[in-house]
């Protein structure tokens, strides 16, 4: 909206509110004048509005507003850049020559108003101090390691310990240094100094605890290098000290060089010969750290990306710098938290679900928290704030839209990572509960089992469900948050699923069908059901089809609407009946005895007792056939246990009845011959057969 159109709305705006009172104005002199009409002043102020030469004057009382600067095009961004290093490039080498004059004149601040002209004032107050702190925290450490042997330290103990010694050595030597009166700029310098010895201290004491804890150190033990556990801490310890002493005293004495009438120019040029440093601790780092060895090309490039980013630092793209330190460093830290958060939930002595919550909340808790700081910074870095963008309707949009964003993603992460691994410790206990006998109790409840059989079954199902539902209410959010309409998005989203449902029909069918037979319990995981030609163990299912694996092997993969009625061979128990057939002129009364003896033994044998339900007993005679006499038999057991059952009893049942001489009957043929007349009547016919057959072939 142009400033001339916003002027023309304000003058309109003012009029309408004058016409919008002298109305209401007007309205009640009305009520009190019998004439109706407004009085003459009314008119006059009617009047005045509507001359051309008052509308003049009011549009000038109102100030114009500052026209809008022409928005930059990318080239003169680029161009501004560009003379923005070139002129820090300049100024850095201009400021080269001026070192001696400024520690000149920086040894005499020094002199004259820290040293009060006594040399080495400062550096004998700092021993001092480090002395004194080093005493306190002996004191400290003698009085918590009394009576405690090393073999015997506690881990947690050992770390309260440190926290205590480092607590008593900053208080002591910074409270000694307070005790008394000291002038301003050697305050300053002390203390400065003394805070960056303190940070650096607490560092490697961290480094040192985060590697005892675990902390994934690559390494071969055949490296000459040092590959083992203990050369690679000693390593690493080594590599995180000289990256903290290198910053904060490079940072320490940065900070103090103002005081002492050093021109910004030398401080980025003292900041830069520390950032060399760090560039040399890096390189070294690449070349010699103690993992699996890498190729030379890939350290050679590390080498030239490290070099990049401190020419980056020295052109002073401070974004870019941040944005390739997080490209480099990121990952491995956040990977490098997550493992060692990992291991300090292992310590936690917590089982169940609240060991496996608790798991979650630590590891993805510590991952989210480096992911936030780093963002935190980079937004300072880059001066990403609303208020830098107030004028910028759509700029504060997207920064606060990005902002939360960041914070939807972790949370939904939270949320999906914690139900996933609660929703795993739910399948792998109810699957062990199941399928182990150690972990299952002698007299297990049988609705226990089917309970857990049907949480093995619906929860993959839940997942699923849930991982789409949370990653919905995510994008939305975040969409909400960027100043999206969602309302249009979940009306368009429901008509284009009812234009789906009618041209999938038959998906639609088979994921309601699905639905359904979960709802009646149909099957579950681990149950062997037939349904037509279909039949199998039920290894998995999906929200449109059922995966059954076969006994012989093969797998169906069989949508929901195909499957029809189902015969489920899986549920409370199996009556299985056995038909055995014996001679006419056996002992069937001896015979039911010896089944029903089979039977109790049976029952009793430990390895069937568990799954039969009622004996192996015979029922009595089923029929009379042919050959033999059918004797009926039968047994309830646990579904999928009859079959071993059965088998043995054939076994037994065979070696009984063959021991008290009753006879398993099986057909037989029986051939009789005839006399010489008959023997020559068959041979006669058969040579008539013979030749009709001829006489056919030959006509």
């Amino acid at each position: 909206m142009s400033k001339a159109l916003r002027t023309r709305i304000c003058i309109l705006l003012s009029a309408g509110i004058a016409i919008f009172f002298w109305a209401l104005l007007g309205t009640s002199l009305a009520q009190q004048s019998p004439a109706g009409l407004p009085p003459e002043k009314a008119r006059q102020f009617l009047n005045l509005l509507s001359d051309p030469e008052v509308k003049q004057w009011l549009e000038g009382k109102i100030p114009a507003a500052a026209e809008e600067p022409p928005t930059a095009s990318l080239e003169d961004t680029i161009a501004s850049w560009e003379g923005a290093v070139r002129a820090r490039l300049a100024a850095l080498a201009d400021a080269i020559p001026r070192i001696p004059q400024e520690l000149s004149n920086a040894a005499g601040f020094v002199s004259r108003d820290a040293n009060s002209g006594r040399p080495g004032l400062v550096v004998l107050i700092l021993a001092v101090l480090i002395v004194v702190g080093f005493g306190a925290e002996w004191l400290v450490r003698r009085a918590l390691a009394s009576g405690a042997s090393e073999a015997t330290i506690d881990p947690g103990k050992a770390v309260l310990s440190e926290v205590a010694a480092l607590l008593t050595f900053a208080l002591a030597s910074i409270g000694s240094f307070l005790a008394f009166e000291w002038p301003p700029l050697l305050r300053k310098i002390v203390l400065t100094l003394l805070l960056a010895f303190i940070i650096f201290r607490a560092i490697r004491a961290i480094t040192k605890s985060l590697l005892a804890l675990g902390s994934p150190i690559e390494g071969d033990p055949s490296d000459q290098r040092g590959g083992s556990r203990e050369a690679g801490q000693r390593f690493w310890q080594q590599r995180v000290s000289a990256v903290a002493g290198f910053f904060f005293f490079g940072w320490a004495i940065v900070s103090i060089m103002p005081a002492l009438g050093f021109s910004p120019d030398m401080l980025r040029l003292v900041a830069l010969s520390f950032g060399l440093g760090l560039l040399a601790v890096g390189c070294d780092t690449v070349w010699r750290r103690p993992s699996k060895p890498a190729s030379p090309i890939k350290n050679c490039l590390l080498t030239l990306y490290l070099v990049v980013l401190w020419l980056v630092w020295v052109a002073g793209v401070l974004a870019l710098l941040w944005i390739g330190l997080y490209a480099l460093l990121l990952p491995s830290v956040v990977r490098g938290v997550g493992n060692v958060s990992q291991a300090v939930a292992g310590t936690a002595k917590r089982s169940g679900a609240v060991g496996v919550a608790l798991n979650v909340f630590i590891v993805r808790g510590a991952r989210a928290g480096v992911i936030a700081a780093a963002i935190v910074w980079l937004a300072y870095v880059w001066r990403l704030r609303a208020a830098a963008f107030a004028h910028d309707e759509m700029g504060a949009r997207i920064i606060s839209g990005s902002l939360n964003a960041i914070v939807i993603l972790m949370v939904a992460d939270l949320f999906w990572q914690l139900a996933k691994a609660l929703i795993a410790y739910r399948i792998e206990a109810s699957s062990l509960a199941s399928t182990d006998p150690h972990h299952a109790a002698p007299q297990a409840d049988p609705h226990d089992a089917a309970r857990a059989a049907r949480l093995r079954t619906l929860l993959p199902i839940f997942r699923n469900a849930l991982a789409v539902l949370i990653g919905v209410v995510a994008v939305l959010s975040i969409l909400a948050g960027l100043g999206v309409q969602i309302m249009p998005l979940i009306a368009g989203a429901g008509v284009f699923g009812v234009a789906i449902g009618f041209g999938s029909q038959t998906l639609v069918k088979d994921m309601l069908s699905g639905v359904f037979y979960l709802m009646d319990d149909a099957f579950r995981v681990g149950e062997y059901i037939q349904s037509g030609s279909y039949k199998g163990t039920v290894e998995s299912f999906s929200l449109r089809s059922v995966r059954l694996r076969h006994h012989r092997g093969p797998v169906y993969t069989v949508p929901f609407g195909q499957l029809g009625a189902i015969q489920n061979m899986s549920r409370d128990w199996v009556i299985d009946k056995i038909m055995i057939g014996v001679t006419y002129d056996s002992d069937v009364e001896l015979a039911r005895k010896l089944v029903k003896k089979i039977g109790q033994e049976l029952a009793q044998d430990p390895e069937f007792a568990a799954d039969t339900i009622e004996p192996l007993k015979m029922q009595g005679i089923d029929a009379f056939g042919d050959f033999a006499v059918q004797l009926s038999m039968k047994m309830t057991t646990k579904p999928g246990t009859q079959f071993p059952i059965k088998r043995r009893a054939f076994m037994m049942i065979k070696k009984a009845f063959e021991d008290n001489n009753i006879k398993i009957a099986f057909p037989t043929v029986h051939v009789e011959g005839g006399d010489a007349a008959t023997a020559a009547a068959a041979q006669q016919q058969i040579a008539k057969m013979s030749q009709a057959e001829a006489a056919a072939c030959q006509a």
